[in-house]
């Protein structure tokens, strides 16, 4: 893959592939031309250093996308019709994607047309965005380039995952947090985020008497962050809105603290504000998994029957698709299919992907061993006293995605394939269990 250097280029790179016309329209005259030349597109804005170059890049990916029919939307209508009873057993994967993202989605892609799959969801949280280096208006270009690419037409679900309010910066400065928080919000819609989780779950105060008064902050926070969203959306779009009301990791959720969470939020949401439509829940998981000495995984117990009673009380008392279960990648597979037998709207799965990045036996082990002499450099002062080498390294590779970036995307492709189609088989083991096959026409027809 190349880098073009200018906008001329650029212009050069499409001559017989796209028609640029005066008023800001394209025309795609070669669809498989366009498919081999994406590469170099996507590439030359990931790693170009002129923004006008990125932008060009970026807007030419976006109107071809839009060309094809390719279009990033809100789940809102889908979760509509699970509020409703009209779809069951369908819980649908949101998967955050770390690194080598262009491929990865490519492969997401590839398991969504051979499954016909429409029910999933690219995300990406504001602290990954951080540590994967990874703008929105980046995330949502690699996205719809992939899309390109695949040949994959239809709706394209993109979500901020844990748009968290950080409960240390908002102990020391609360507007500056909260506008921080706003100003990722409005660059995410901009880019093309028509799903938005808002997590001010860190601000739950268990010191409190009464458990209204514990989620009290949290709801403030989550009505004010929907109102913001909902001056924000593009006209025909309601963006799909989730909350959080047990940070993941801590103590289980229960009915008592979902109905005072959300006795709260109606009462600081402005009459006529349309809500939420899911929420997230803790039921026993641990973002990352819970990681052993020798750096392996252990078991976990999820209480699927306190997540089968949360969905019921969302969907039935407050009308919106269920309860969502976060930390859910690294559970074995068996547990998957009780997600949809349990009413469950949503998982998140992230670090399972990025274990099938590291671990696949085609990783470049040269590479991965500059990795792990990076995290023990930069990053040993955050390694527990108990940690051994395995543990900690486990815990901090996602933090590599960023620094390697360019040397991931550029490992060769015998070494690139094979891990791209671990995860492809990946995906389709999970859009099998989750029960979301064959959801394409749904997707088209709420």
């Amino acid at each position: 893959m190349k880098i073009y250097s200018t906008q001329q280029d650029i212009r050069d790179s499409i001559i017989g592939i796209i028609d640029l016309f005066p008023d800001n329209t394209i025309r795609i005259i070669n669809h498989p031309s366009l498919k081999s030349e994406v590469d170099n597109l996507i590439y030359t804005y990931v790693f170009s250093d002129n923004l006008n170059t990125k932008k060009k890049v970026s807007w030419l990916i976006r109107e071809s996308a839009r060309e094809l029919g390719i279009v990033p939307d809100s789940t809102q209508k889908v979760y509509e019709s699970f509020a409703k009873g009209l779809e069951h057993n369908k819980t649908v994967p949101a998967m955050n994607i770390r690194g080598i993202t262009y491929e990865a989605a490519r492969a997401i892609f590839r398991s969504a047309i051979k499954n016909n799959v429409g029910l999933f969801i690219f995300e990406i949280a504001r602290s990954e965005m951080r540590y994967t280096q990874q703008t929105p208006e980046e995330y949502v270009t690699a996205i719809l380039a992939a899309a390109i690419k695949e040949g994959f037409k239809g709706n394209v679900f993109i979500q901020g995952d844990h748009f968290q309010v950080s409960s240390k910066k908002y102990r020391a400065a609360p507007e500056t947090e909260l506008q921080e928080l706003k100003d990722l919000i409005k660059k995410a819609i901009e880019a093309g985020f028509y799903n938005i989780d808002i997590d001010a779950s860190t601000l739950v105060d268990l010191t409190k008497p009464t458990v209204e008064e514990q989620q009290m902050l949290n709801a403030r926070i989550t009505a004010e962050m929907t109102v913001w969203i909902r001056s924000l959306q593009p006209a025909g779009i309601t963006i799909s809105v989730g909350g959080e009301i047990g940070e993941v990791g801590k103590q289980n959720s229960t009915p008592e603290e979902l109905r005072a969470f959300m006795k709260q939020y109606h009462s600081f949401l402005p009459s006529g504000t349309f809500g939420l439509s899911k929420i997230s829940v803790q039921t026993g998981t641990k973002h990352g998994g819970v990681v052993l000495p020798d750096g392996s995984i252990a078991h976990v117990s999820l209480d699927f029957e306190t997540l089968r009673n949360l969905s019921e009380i969302a969907r039935q008392e407050f009308g919106m698709a269920g309860a969502v279960q976060h930390g859910a990648s690294t559970l074995p597979d068996d547990a998957f299919d009780k997600f949809p037998l349990h009413g469950t709207a949503e998982v998140h799965l992230a670090t399972g992907f990025q274990n099938i990045i590291y671990e696949h036996p085609s990783f470049p082990a040269d590479l991965l061993k500059q990795i792990d002499d990076h995290l023990l450099k930069n990053h040993s002062d955050e390694r527990k006293a108990q940690d051994t080498e395995e543990q900690f390294l486990y815990k901090t590779r996602k933090k590599a995605f960023g620094p390697f970036k360019k040397q991931m995307w550029n490992m060769p492709t015998d070494k690139l394939a094979p891990i791209t189609q671990a995860l492809e088989d990946k995906v389709s083991f999970l859009f099998n269990k989750l029960n979301v096959v064959n959801t394409k026409n749904l997707v088209s027809q709420v």
